[in-house]
């Protein structure tokens, strides 16, 4: 008896998140549309959230709307369970397919066993990345050449991942910043092929790249930097041949946001409130590489 009222409670619970799912989509859908007469150059005036964390879903609508893609395709690293993310709407709303890799097993067995697995052409791959399997865990999928999108989000070394991928061409990158090295400052934390954010320093706050490292890397990649978003911590680039003119390329001073939500912990980890000082005066003792 107990396991059956447990079956039937638990079915009552898929189709409410189901129905959930459907109303999140057909809200996006609605805001998508409400997008058309916003001026290309107006990222952030597109933000929304379907799936992602804060408002990558409208900036992505908006500027894919706006740059020609050759393959709808996307590769995006850092998902967790992909629950949320900034290429699900890009999968159930346009059909676009795509692989997703996370270092968590447990993570990646739930992204299989979610209905999106079959209904959409998926691949999720478990893999703690590196610059040096990078290229071979996109590749070994399936995924070479031009695609539409590249979300880059892995709290440590982003920006040394991003310089060694070559597998894939695509037209619009999202790279994670770490907004606490300021918006002139051109460094990175060291490469290190096992760093994990939660135990390189028990603050939480150090790892990633300067918004201008990125900037910089991502130039010589043949990408402009078109701009980030409200919260502070992702940055948009477009392959710059095929940027629209209205579009205009920014410099970091121009397009850097300061994160405000927090993120510092002390050694127990409990979340702390500390000044952007106090939290620079931490990660300046730590090592850091300056690149150009």
């Amino acid at each position: 008896m107990f396991f059956s009222a447990l079956k039937s409670f638990t079915g009552r619970l898929r189709s409410i998140e189901d129905r959930n799912k459907k109303i999140q989509e057909a809200l996006g859908r609605i805001e998508t549309r409400q997008l058309q007469d916003l001026p290309v150059r107006d990222i952030q005036g597109a933000e929304f959230r379907t799936y992602s964390q804060w408002g990558e879903d409208g900036i992505l609508q908006h500027l894919l709307r706006h740059i020609a893609v050759s393959r709808k395709v996307f590769v995006e690293f850092g998902v967790e369970n992909y629950t949320e993310s900034n290429t699900r709407f890009l999968l159930t709303n346009h059909n676009w397919a795509g692989l997703v890799i996370d270092g968590s097993a447990k993570h990646v067995d739930y992204i299989k066993s979610d209905d999106i697995y079959w209904r959409f052409n998926l691949k999720a791959e478990n893999s703690f990345i590196t610059k040096d399997n990078i290229n071979s865990l996109i590749r070994r999928n399936g995924i070479e050449g031009p695609i539409g999108l590249l979300s880059v989000d892995l709290d440590g070394n982003d920006y040394w991942v991003w310089e060694a991928i070559d597998v894939v061409t695509p037209s619009v990158v999202v790279l994670e910043y770490n907004s606490r090295f300021g918006p002139e400052r051109s460094v990175t934390v060291p490469y290190d092929p096992s760093f994990v954010r939660t135990t390189a320093h028990p603050s939480n706050i150090y790892y990633g790249a300067s918004l201008t490292a990125l900037c910089s890397l991502s130039k010589r990649k043949g990408y402009s930097f078109v701009g980030c978003n409200t919260a502070g911590n992702n940055a948009f680039f477009v392959r710059s041949e095929l940027k629209p003119p209205n579009l205009r390329e920014l410099i970091p001073m121009e397009g850097f946001v300061r994160s405000q939500f927090r993120e510092s912990r002390d050694p127990d980890g409990t979340i702390v409130a500390l000044s952007d000082s106090e939290e620079l005066a931490i990660i300046d003792q730590l090592p850091l590489v300056e690149v150009s």
